[in-house]
Parts: C-alpha cells; sequence; structure tokens
C-alpha cells in the first residue's frame, strides 16, 4: 500500500510541476488568461496531492507502530527507499519551479503597479490610498 501511495503522490508532483512550468512560459508570452483557466486545476491537484502525503504519513506510522524496535530504514523495501528518494528529488523541483515562479509574478505585479502609478498618481490618505483629483487619464496628442 506504501508503495503505491508514494508513486501516486510522485505523478501529482510530476503533474504539479508541469502546470507551473507552463505558468512559468505564459508569463514569459505575457499570456495570464490560460493561468487562470489551470488554477482551478492546480487546487485540484493540490489537494489530492495533500491526500496522498497524508496517506503516506498514516501507512508509515502504521509500519512503526506495528515494529516499534526497528528503525524505519529496516521497514522499508528497495523499491520504497527509491520511491522515498524520488518523492524528495520532486519536492525538490516544485519548490524550485515555485520559487521561480513567485519571482515572476511578483516582477510583474511591481511593473504594473508602478505602470498604474504613473497613468493614476495617488496619494495617501491616512491609511487608504486615494487618486488625485487632478489626475486626467490619458492624453493624446497627434
Amino acid at each position: 500500500m506504501l508503495s503505491f501511495q508514494l508513486q501516486s503522490a510522485i505523478k501529482e508532483l510530476d503533474t504539479l510541476i508541469a502546470l507551473s512550468l507552463e505558468d512559468i512560459e505564459n508569463i514569459k508570452r505575457a499570456e495570464h488568461n490560460p493561468q487562470f483557466e489551470r488554477l482551478s486545476i492546480k487546487e485540484e491537484r493540490i489537494k489530492s496531492f495533500e491526500n496522498k502525503k497524508a496517506m503516506i504519513d498514516h501507512e508509515i506510522g502504521k509500519l512503526i507502530a506495528n515494529n516499534p524496535s526497528m528503525p524505519l530504514s529496516e521497514l522499508l523495501d528497495n523499491e520504497q527507499h527509491q520511491q522515498l528518494d524520488i518523492f524528495k528529488e520532486r519536492l525538490a523541483t516544485l519548490r524550485q519551479v515555485n520559487q521561480q515562479y513567485a519571482k515572476m509574478v511578483l516582477s510583474v505585479g511591481a511593473f504594473f503597479n508602478t505602470l498604474l502609478e504613473k497613468i493614476l498618481p495617488t496619494q495617501m490618505d491616512g491609511y487608504n490610498r486615494s487618486t488625485s483629483s487632478r489626475t486626467s487619464f490619458l492624453e493624446v496628442r497627434v
């Protein structure tokens, strides 16, 4: 059962990595709508992964409870050790890809906020920002 759960979780991680890489490519091409369309798919995959990880934790907990005197390394067979190594590797890859994605999202967000501030300057009114009454939206010259 543990091997099945590990394999299933690895597939979920592979899917999440692929979706995040697609998001990065879409940001590079300034195609934002596909990212929003994939958001529900990613949320479902994350929930599925969390469930699979909980099952892995449960299975490992059962192994340890049934064999309290043995270390975990002796309770797992070679295939399970390999799957755990792949699992850790995929988690690290997902983390790295998500960090790259987050940097790009922050950069794009900062760019658009700066652009908006130049088009519609704002002033602080207490804790709120408000647009100046003297600003004109756009001036077009031909």
